[in-house]
């Protein structure tokens, strides 16, 4: 379909709340093939749609060789946990040692708005986490220690995409979905 531009980190849409999906049409599998071709190409192992200016609650990911996406998903987190590297397309260049469940059972629906489990543990939970934290508005900073989070502060204000001016509104081959810009 088309790759798009990631909202960076500093842009509004990232810290809101996404909506539901309610519509499984043609515009949703867009949408889906949109974020799995811009993911691919970043490359990432998971991209949400508020990533790319899509205020819904749908992400992709890419691990271990599986390609997958996941429609208004539900978790179920292990009381086990892990730490690990964890980075942000959002974020370019950052990675930060991040706690996270170490598995997972995500409930949702597909595009076409079939029911779907998904279970996973490593880096299958730590993607699907991550990603669902965006459809929240959390960034996984939030989820950092007080040292780390401003040793990731102090690097993002370093960066050389930060402050960087940015559109504010772009034309979307997604008009009916719902925005957050």
């Amino acid at each position: 379909m088309a790759i798009q531009p990631i909202r960076l980190f500093g842009d509004p849409v990232l810290r809101r709340t996404a909506l539901e999906v309610v519509d499984f049409d043609k515009e949703l599998r867009t949408l889906v093939a949109d974020l799995t071709d811009t993911m691919l190409e970043a490359p990432g192992a998971g991209l949400a749609a508020p990533q790319i200016g899509v205020g819904l609650r749908v992400f992709t990911w890419y691990v271990d060789g599986e390609v997958g996406h996941l429609v208004n998903p539900d978790l179920t987190l292990s009381d086990e946990v892990q730490d690990g590297p964890e980075g942000c397309l959002s974020l370019p260049g950052l990675r930060y040692d991040c706690r996270r469940a170490r598995s997972v059972v995500a409930r949702g629906w597909d595009m076409h708005g079939e029911p779907l489990v998904v279970e996973g543990s490593e880096l299958l939970a730590r993607a699907i986490q991550h990603e669902t934290d965006h459809l929240d508005g959390v960034l996984f900073l939030d989820r950092l220690d007080s040292d780390a989070r401003k040793a990731a502060m102090k690097e993002i204000r370093e960066s050389e995409w930060f402050g960087l001016e940015r559109p504010t509104v772009r034309i979307s081959p997604h008009p009916t979905l719902g925005r957050n810009t």
